[in-house]
């Protein structure tokens, strides 16, 4: 069991990782595209989204527990998939997966890990997804979905606004690059594994080689056609894009901004989920990630139509600051922030959580 680290909020855990990180990981991680503005509107759009609480509802109990792709989770926050954790700690990835497990939810490792997948599923004691791109390589492609079946990943996550990689300014400063030691342990066998310096940043150059910008919506009914896995499309802001999904045979979708890190303009990701979970209906199960900074905030979120949110930034801060415990306290503090807006808000349980807390009847 991690030991408790003791943090007031997020934004506490955020100033600790600050404090302990360089700068390029510093910058890595907290950085968007162009002015960062997509980063705040992600955060800035929560708060202007008010919770209409009910009143004289027994919330002596509450029960946080839900159900995502027919996977219990005991609370309706899971792990998104985020790069190169062992930037931040020496346990990486571990140590994340572990305290995803500790806290009963799901962890999503990204195809920029640091830490092999079979290393990551070993270390598991909940469910692992893994986040893929699609490569120009088809059979590189194929190769790694075989290689994380075989490891026990239980959905593939298909980011798809990713064409090109998006300007991070502090990253073409810092000219990023992993550094000595640290590789993207997934990618070996393909020798795709090295992000290295370039004059600009290595990150942009290493998509730039590798990604196919060629990307249609037949990608997503050749992963179909590939693996068993379910297939979830990552980074749908559009209606139109997420039934086109769901005609591909998407099983759920992440509607996401990539964290403000791709087109700096994007909306922010909470302004759209209700027309999107609207435009779908039971079509495919809905996540959404980016500015989840609050309990409250995942109420306001399946409220509007996701059945769990994804948290990304705060799970790093927290492995900054403090390894797998730093990530425990993260979870830990959403956990209880929740629990207690669930209490205000008069929604004894997640099914509670619906459309007229925050578009109450007249």
């Amino acid at each position: 069991m991690s030991t408790d680290l003791d943090v007031l909020n997020l934004a506490a855990l955020e100033r600790l990782a600050h404090a302990r990180l360089s700068t390029l990981a510093w910058d890595y991680y907290s950085s968007g595209a162009d002015d960062e503005r997509c980063v705040r509107r992600n955060c800035d759009a929560y708060a202007e989204v008010a919770l209409h609480y009910r009143v004289m509802v027994d919330v002596s109990a509450r029960d946080l527990a839900t159900t995502v792709l027919g996977h219990r989770l005991a609370m309706p926050i899971a792990v998104a998939p985020t790069a190169f954790h062992r930037l931040a700690h020496r346990e990486g990835e571990l140590a994340s997966v572990r305290a995803a497990g500790e806290a009963g939810t799901l962890f999503i490792l990204s195809t920029l890990s640091t830490t092999a997948v079979e290393d990551v599923v070993a270390a598991a004691t909940g469910p692992v997804w893994f986040q893929l791109y699609v490569y120009r390589d088809r059979k590189a492609t194929e190769e790694l979905v075989r290689r994380v079946e075989a490891a026990g990943c239980q959905a593939l996550v298909v980011t798809v606004d990713a064409p090109l990689l998006g300007r991070r300014e502090r990253d073409v400063k810092n000219r990023f690059a992993l550094p000595a030691g640290l590789r993207v342990e997934n990618l070996v066998a393909r020798g795709y594994e090295r992000v290295g310096p370039a004059t600009d940043s290595g990150l942009a150059a290493y998509f730039a080689d590798l990604l196919d910008p060629a990307l249609t919506w037949d990608a997503i009914t050749w992963l179909r056609s590939i693996t068993k896995l379910p297939v979830l499309v990552k980074g749908i802001v559009r209606a139109d894009d997420a039934r086109r999904a769901v005609a591909a045979g998407a099983a759920g979708i992440v509607v996401s901004n990539h964290g403000g890190r791709q087109l700096d303009a994007s909306p922010a990701t909470i302004e759209v989920l209700p027309r999107i979970a609207d435009a779908i209906g039971s079509g495919a199960e809905i996540l959404v990630d980016g500015g989840i900074r609050r309990g409250a905030d995942v109420i306001k979120a399946i409220a509007l139509g996701a059945k769990a949110v994804l948290v990304g930034r705060p799970v790093l801060w927290g492995l900054a600051a403090g390894g797998q415990a730093g990530v425990s306290a993260a979870l830990g503090v959403l956990r209880r922030e929740l629990d207690l807006a669930m209490a205000l808000c008069g929604c004894p349980s997640v099914a509670t959580m619906t459309r007229d807390l925050v578009e109450p009847p007249r």
